[in-house]
C-alpha cells in the first residue's frame, strides 16, 4: 500500500482575526479555545493520528515562524519529517511543488495529503472516511480536492462546481467543471440550491509524481525555480531553508489557478465533516458555545441586556450593556469593536492602518524566540520594560547593543549572567546591570523556567540593535 505523506501549509497572516492574529504570530499558531490549549497547527497534526500507513508530516512555513513551529511540535511530541522554510510567501502552487520534490528525493512516490494548518474539523470519523474514499482515485492518477457540503450562502469561501451532483453519503468523486471566486450573496444563494456546488476546502490528495508532471506541463517556470531553490541543501538545525533568489522568482499563484483549473485529472469529493476555516470573527461566533442570548464570551466579561455578540478579553474586565450584533476583542495593545455585518471589511481595513505605519498590525506585545518569549509591558521613546521567560536549559545569544543599556531583575528561577568577562548566578530579587556596548549573555541554569524583568534605556530600542557573537540556534 502506498504511504500517505501529509503536507502541512502554514502560510498566511490571518488578518481577518486581527487583533489576535498578526504577522508575527498568525492564526495557525493560536489557540482559540480556553478549555483546550492546542493551536490550530497542533490540532491539524494530531488529527493525522486517525490514519494508518502515514508518514510524519512535512511542514512548510515562513522562516520568521520557524521556532514557533518547532516549539509547538515539541509540545505535542511530534518530530516532522521536514520543516521547509519559505523566505517569502508565494502562495500554494510553489509551496506544494517544493513539497512534492522533497517527497520524491527518497526514491518513493507517496500520496501527498495537503492540509492547511488553520482549519477546524468537528467529525473525525467522517473526515477519515472521506480521505479513505479518495485514495483509489489517486492511485489512478487523479488529483483530488475536497468540496465541503455547504449549509448556508457563504460569501467568504470560494466554490467548486462539479460536473455531476455530489453525494456526501456515497462519497463518489466527480470531475471538476470550474472553480468560482468568492461570490456575492445572490449568487451564493443560488449555489446552495444546486448539489453540484461545494465550498473549496483547500484540502488535496494526489501522488507526488502526478503533481510534478502537471506542474511541468502547466507551470514549467515554477518547477524550474523550485527545483533550484531546494537543490542547495541549506540545512539549519531542524529546518531546511530554500534559496531565496530562486524561490522569489516563482509566480505568486495558488494550486487552483496553476493546476486544478487547467488539468483534465482534477476531481472533487464531497466532505461533510463539520469543516470550517475559522476565517473571521463571525465564524468564531458561529462555532462557539453561546449563552441563552446568543453571546459568546471569553475572559472576564459581564453582560446585561446584550445579545448575539462575541466578547473576548485578555486582561481587562469587559462590560457589555444594551448592545447586540457586536464583536469586541481586546488584546494587550489593541481593541477591535465591529458590527458583525461589517466584519468582512476587516482585512482591508487592517491593511490600510498597517500601511499607515501602525506596528500593532504586524507585531504582538509577546514575541516568541527559540529560548522562550518576552512581553513588552511598558515603553516610551527612550525606555522599555519587558517580562522575559527563558525555558529550562536555554540561553540567549552572546550579544551586545550599541544604543541601549539594560537592567535585569530576577522574579523567579535561577539566571546565569555573563557581562564582559564576569559570570555570576542570580536568584529571586537579585539584579544586574549591562552597560551599553558590553558583551553579555543570559542563561537559565535552574530546574524551572526563569522569569525576569528587563528595563532598557537608550536612544534606540529596536530589536535590530543586537550584534550576535555566538548563538546555539544559528541566528
Amino acid at each position: 500500500m502506498i504511504k500517505i505523506l501529509p503536507i502541512i501549509l502554514c502560510g498566511g497572516s490571518g488578518k481577518r482575526l486581527w487583533p489576535l492574529s498578526r504577522t508575527s504570530f498568525p492564526k495557525q499558531y493560536l489557540s482559540m479555545d480556553e478549555s483546550e490549549k492546542l493551536s490550530f497547527l497542533q490540532k491539524t497534526v494530531q488529527r493525522l493520528e486517525l490514519f494508518e500507513n502515514i508518514h510524519k508530516p512535512i511542514i512548510i512555513c515562513n522562516e520568521e515562524h520557524r521556532f514557533i513551529v518547532a516549539e509547538q511540535m515539541r509540545d505535542i511530541k511530534i518530530k516532522p519529517k521536514s520543516i521547509l522554510l519559505e523566505p517569502v510567501g508565494r502562495n500554494t502552487a510553489p509551496a506544494l511543488t517544493i513539497a512534492a520534490l522533497k517527497a520524491l528525493e527518497e526514491g518513493i512516490d507517496p500520496i501527498l495529503f495537503v492540509l492547511p494548518s488553520d482549519h477546524l474539523i468537528k467529525d473525525n470519523y467522517k473526515f477519515k472516511k472521506a480521505i479513505a474514499s479518495a485514495i483509489p482515485y489517486c492511485n489512478l492518477g487523479k488529483l483530488l480536492t475536497f468540496g465541503v457540503v455547504p449549509h448556508k450562502a457563504e460569501t467568504g469561501y470560494g466554490y467548486i462546481e462539479a460536473a455531476q451532483i455530489l453525494d456526501s453519503e456515497a462519497l463518489i468523486a466527480e470531475d471538476i467543471k470550474r472553480f468560482i471566486e468568492k461570490p456575492n450573496k445572490e449568487i451564493a444563494e443560488e449555489f446552495i440550491k444546486d448539489k453540484r456546488y461545494s465550498w473549496n476546502s483547500g484540502i488535496f490528495l494526489f501522488k507526488a509524481s502526478i503533481f510534478i508532471d502537471e506542474i511541468k506541463k502547466f507551470e514549467p517556470e515554477i518547477y524550474k525555480f523550485c527545483k533550484k531553490a531546494l537543490s542547495k541543501k541549506l540545512l539549519d538545525l531542524d529546518f531546511q531553508r530554500l534559496d531565496k533568489k530562486s524561490f522569489e522568482s516563482c509566480e505568486d499563484i495558488s494550486i487552483d489557478k496553476a493546476i486544478m483549473e487547467k488539468t483534465n485529472s482534477g476531481m472533487v469529493l464531497p466532505l461533510n465533516a463539520g469543516w470550517s476555516d475559522i476565517g473571521s470573527w463571525n465564524s468564531m461566533w458561529e462555532i462557539s458555545s453561546k449563552d441563552e442570548n446568543g453571546n459568546v464570551v471569553f475572559g472576564d466579561v459581564v453582560l446585561k441586556s446584550t445579545s448575539n455578540s462575541f466578547f473576548r478579553s485578555e486582561q481587562s474586565l469587559m462590560v457589555g450593556l444594551g448592545i447586540e450584533n457586536l464583536l469586541v476583542i481586546e488584546t494587550t495593545d489593541a481593541i477591535l469593536i465591529a458590527n458583525k455585518e461589517k466584519i468582512q471589511d476587516l482585512k482591508n481595513f487592517v491593511n490600510q492602518i498597517g500601511s499607515e505605519g501602525r506596528k500593532e498590525v504586524k507585531i504582538h506585545k509577546t514575541i516568541f524566540r527559540p529560548w522562550g518569549f518576552y512581553t513588552s509591558i511598558a515603553e516610551d521613546s527612550n525606555w522599555q520594560v519587558k517580562k522575559i521567560i527563558v525555558k529550562e536549559g536555554q540561553s540567549l545569544s552572546l550579544q551586545l547593543h550599541k544604543y541601549r543599556s539594560e537592567h535585569w531583575i530576577v522574579v523567579s528561577g535561577t539566571a546565569l549572567v555573563e557581562v564582559g568577562k564576569e559570570k555570576k548566578t542570580l536568584h529571586k530579587n537579585q539584579s544586574t546591570y549591562i552597560p551599553q556596548g558590553i558583551k553579555h549573555r543570559l542563561s537559565n541554569s535552574g530546574s524551572e523556567q526563569l522569569v525576569l524583568i528587563e528595563v532598557q534605556c537608550g536612544n534606540y530600542l529596536g530589536e535590530d540593535d543586537i550584534i550576535r557573537f555566538n548563538d546555539k540556534y544559528g541566528r
